[in-house]
């Protein structure tokens, strides 16, 4: 029997220049944010996705202690409060990437998981943490995630989160795939250049080697004053062959919706038996070296 599932990602542009009140630049991103869920919910989207940080501006492109008066507890804040009661009145799953505060001077990149319920189920915190030249500060900010690789039993199934540059890792998009995830979403902030084809390669080779779906989601548009390139969008579904079935447009604020059946996973694993013919006792080098 089909499990079909209709997903949303949901990309942006932001509403205020970076050099704007941090506390207006968030109440625009979140009014703005609970209109496309709306939206999505609309389409008949179950679960839905927003992109990295979804309530201000890619801001690690500048070293800058003020960008700490954003962070936010997880549950307990208002922006996961808020999404858990939506979350509820709605019936969708939601995934919520913030900046979190654990205590003072301890911050994450992180995405909660709520479920369709409004039930909060836990939280991602993101583990590889880039620190590029030039615009890619993040250690300035973020702190290494310290819950491994968990994966959600939400309402549309089991999730799992990896966030931005945790993409460019294996080991972990395996590791969601050990844990059980059926779908592994990547909210995204990924600018035109340097990394732009990989965009469309690794992740696909992800959910290749591990058969199960991914929804990645990247901003749109250029983030002033710093305008350190274009967020390129296309945000897509890819399936557990690799396959691209569903994308964004490079430059435009959008709902991307696409349905997918879940009972595909057992399909490809029955044909592509990775998880049978992998070697992990031979693979010790990986954490020695």
């Amino acid at each position: 029997m089909a499990r079909i599932v209709r997903g949303g990602l949901i990309q942006t542009t932001v509403t205020h220049e970076g050099d704007s009140p941090i506390d207006e630049i968030k109440a625009a991103m979140i009014e703005k944010h609970m209109r496309m869920i709306e939206d999505a919910a609309a389409k008949g989207c179950h679960v839905v996705c927003l992109q990295e940080i979804f309530y201000g501006p890619y801001f690690c492109c500048e070293q800058d202690i003020r960008w700490y008066d954003s962070t936010e507890q997880i549950p307990d804040g208002p922006t996961t409060q808020l999404m858990m009661e939506t979350a509820r009145r709605l019936g969708i799953v939601i995934i919520v990437p913030i900046y979190e505060v654990e205590q003072t001077g301890v911050y994450y990149n992180t995405a909660s998981v709520i479920d369709a319920d409004g039930a909060y189920l836990g939280k991602y915190r993101k583990n590889h943490i880039p620190h590029v030249n030039p615009g890619f500060w993040e250690k300035f900010y973020f702190k290494p995630g310290n819950l491994g690789y968990p994966v959600f039993e939400t309402a549309v199934g089991k999730v799992g989160v990896y966030i931005c540059y945790d993409r460019h890792f294996p080991d972990g998009a395996r590791c969601l795939g050990l844990n059980g995830a059926e779908i592994v979403f990547n909210p995204s902030a990924t600018v035109a250049g340097l990394s732009e084809y990989l965009w469309k390669l690794e992740q696909p080779a992800h959910a290749a080697a591990n058969g199960y779906f991914i929804g990645a989601i990247n901003r749109v548009g250029f983030e002033k004053p710093w305008n350190m390139g274009e967020f390129y969008g296309q945000s897509y579904f890819c399936d557990p062959r690799g396959q691209i079935f569903a994308i964004g447009s490079r430059d435009k604020d959008e709902v991307v919706v696409a349905d997918f059946d879940l009972d595909m996973i057992r399909e490809v694993r029955n044909t592509w038996q990775f998880y049978r013919d992998r070697r992990p006792e031979t693979y010790g080098a990986i954490t020695q070296l």
